[in-house]
């Protein structure tokens, strides 16, 4: 049976003098970093030079070039695309990991593939909301949290389930529930979710739209109905 975890089961004086640094202010990144901010928590950001940095200069975060945010960290979120994960990490990251550090994820696929190979002296973790950023924070704000995927893949420092927990209570996750499970686990439901069901959901949706229109239904009124109603996400 799957382990899921909630609020009770974190713990932030775990995280107590540690330095947390987000790696990439998109899309999780600010999320993540101004729930964890806000959970009282020490974060530092590592950007380059983009509009990202600018916001989070505007957010009153302290940002650093990639390779001496990590430097300055405890703990490291990975929270840059996939596809240039494996380069950055190597250029900026690896050298400058502490050892016993902690490594977090937000995506199972380059750990889970094995297309990046941490070094063996950290703890590698996921932490993987199953939301976009706007709505991690957003669910945080109104105190409701928001479902997420968790795993361990490395454990050098004896306490890789407590800094794991304690961090999923920062952003905010266990006031809903986070479901434990395997990198490889997440990569896979989350590309079957991308290129299998979601695919094959707007294709179904879009047959339906002119199936009806065809019938000679207004257009107006069908897209009301299947889609811009929202009726099927409260059901």
């Amino acid at each position: 049976m799957v382990d899921i975890f909630h609020e009770e089961d974190g713990d932030l004086s775990f995280l107590k003098n540690k330095i947390i640094s987000i790696i990439g202010y998109g899309n999780q990144g600010r999320a993540q970093a101004l729930n964890l901010k806000d959970s009282g928590l020490s974060v530092i950001v590592g950007n380059i030079e983009d509009k990202y940095k600018k916001i989070a200069l505007n957010d009153n975060f302290s940002v650093y070039p990639i390779n001496e945010a990590t430097e300055k960290s405890d703990i490291v979120f990975l929270l840059i695309p996939d596809e240039i994960m494996n380069e950055i990490f190597e250029k900026e990251i690896r050298p400058n990991l502490k050892s016993k550090s902690t490594l977090v994820f937000a995506s199972g696929y380059n750990i889970g593939f094995n297309l990046l190979e941490p070094p063996k002296n950290v703890d590698v973790l996921l932490i993987a909301p199953r939301m976009i950023g706007v709505g991690v924070r957003e669910n945080f704000l109104k105190n409701e949290g928001f479902f997420s995927f968790i795993a361990i893949e490395q454990d050098a420092s004896g306490q890789a389930q407590d800094i794991l927990l304690a961090l999923s209570k920062g952003i905010g996750t266990l006031k809903k529930g986070a479901i434990k499970l395997t990198f490889k686990q997440e990569a896979e439901l989350d590309l079957f979710n991308e290129q299998g069901f979601g695919p094959a959901f707007g294709r179904v949706l879009l047959s339906s739209i002119y199936t009806l229109i065809d019938a000679g239904y207004p257009p107006e009124a069908v897209l009301i109905e299947m889609y811009m109603s929202n009726e099927m996400s409260y059901t």
